[in-house]
């Protein structure tokens, strides 16, 4: 079994703090196995590293290895991807392919960002892990496999199988061990080791005399928080030995490539996803029509009582409330009594003419009448017209407008069946 310095020096690891060294000879023990293992850690520090250490430790390592980035494959293609399909499973299936686990067999497969992965295909997933069979899309033939699985992600994975994301059982098959890499900031004493590293591999790119930092850049380097990880770390490295003329920074240049807080740069990925934008502006448009409904119906309630009572003053003594939320205001309004002239009809010379009525009366009548009939606001109906609108603005071409609407074409293709479209 080889040393952890070895392994450090074999696949470029570099640092010394008690944390990665612990994720380092977890992997060491776990490699001539065929546990499943799980590596977590926010993004940019490095998680890619484990799997080939792990792969090229294992009797597996004159078998493959291939990487597999979850979040990268689109949610309809990804089942092809990684069980391979048949021919004419799907449109474009123009001949038979062969999955992941199919080229893969007798090797290891790392899924990265395996938390991305569509509920579906975790189902098929667990599978492969429990007994190592799969099928191919669009096939009835059961295959077997014989891979070693090895997952990483930068999700909280306790987070999204409470909110229904990923499984608890798939979890807990891939998590057999779990390795976990620390964050940057966690590694202080590391950070000015990488970036002496980065900066020597770039003088050798670029041909140029490695950048280096004084006491005070040191500092303010090892006191960042690098919400990037080593990937930020890098990519500072890179800028400055570019940019910088001088190759001695100080404690300015370097803040100067700093983003003023380290905090709103990506670590762990929130799950605090809703939908998509027009979803969202519909929703508000929703809430909106229906306090302006709200809102119109107080004023007609006002109105009427006002026709009814003839008298301003107590109307608005009594609905002094309801007032101030029509006008939006605690201040108190003053509704002047209304003028009391009216205009009388004429009697009409025919027989059995009915009673003469006043213009006032005849007016309010009509108007009750038209102000009680309830409105109706359907969310249903406004579904019904934006598709409507959206068809006819895309000339009825479904894929353009579902993209307009922000939804899928097969969800569009399912409404426009409801609707009778």
């Amino acid at each position: 079994m080889e040393s952890i310095q070895a392994i450090k020096q074999r696949f470029e690891i570099i640092g010394n703090t008690p944390k990665l060294n612990r994720a380092l000879e977890k992997a060491v023990r776990v490699a001539p196995t065929d546990i499943s293992v799980l590596v977590t850690g926010e993004s940019g520090v490095g998680k890619e590293s484990i799997p080939k250490i792990i792969h090229s430790l294992s009797h597996r390592k004159h078998g493959k290895f291939i990487a597999v980035n979850c979040g990268a494959i689109p949610e309809g293609t990804i089942d092809s991807e990684l069980f391979g399909h048949e021919k004419g499973a799907f449109t474009g299936a123009t001949q038979t392919r062969n999955g992941y686990f199919e080229v893969a067999d007798g090797g290891t497969i790392f899924l990265d960002e395996v938390g991305e992965l569509p509920l579906t295909t975790q189902v098929r997933l667990l599978r492969v892990i429990e007994n190592g069979e799969f099928i191919k899309v669009g096939s009835s033939k059961v295959q077997k496999t014989n891979v070693r699985i090895v997952a990483a992600t930068n999700v909280n994975m306790f987070e999204a199988i409470q909110k229904g994301r990923f499984r608890e059982d798939l979890y807990y098959r891939l998590s057999t061990v779990e390795i976990l890499l620390p964050p940057l900031r966690e590694r202080k004493e590391d950070i000015h080791l990488l970036f002496r590293k980065f900066a020597s591999d770039f003088a050798l790119k670029y041909k140029m005399p490695a950048v280096k930092l004084d006491e005070q850049a040191i500092q303010v380097l090892i006191n960042y928080r690098w919400s990037g990880n080593i990937r930020q770390l890098r990519n500072i490295a890179e800028q400055i030995s570019v940019l910088e003329h001088s190759r001695t920074v100080d404690a300015a240049t370097l803040q100067g490539y700093l983003p003023s807080s380290g905090s709103n740069l990506p670590a762990v990925i929130s799950d605090k996803k809703s939908g998509s934008d027009f979803s969202n502006e519909r929703e508000i448009l929703y809430k909106v029509l229906f306090d302006m409904k709200a809102d119109l119906n107080d004023v007609k309630k006002l109105t009427l009582e006002l026709m009814r009572s003839g008298n301003s003053q107590q109307v608005q003594k009594e609905n002094q409330e309801l007032i101030n939320k029509i006008y939006n205001t605690d201040d108190e309004i003053d509704i002047p009594e209304p003028q009391q002239n009216t205009v009388e009809v004429l009697e009409l010379p025919q027989e059995n003419q009915p009673k003469p009525t006043s213009y006032k009366e005849a007016d309010n009548y009509d108007y009750i009448q038209d102000i009680t009939e309830e409105e109706t606001l359907s969310i249903h109906e406004k579904e019904l017209e934006l598709i409507k609108k959206s068809l006819e603005r895309n000339n009825g071409k479904r894929k353009l407008a579902a993209k307009e609407l922000g939804i899928s074409e097969r969800t569009l293709y399912r409404k426009i069946k409801q609707y009778n479209l």
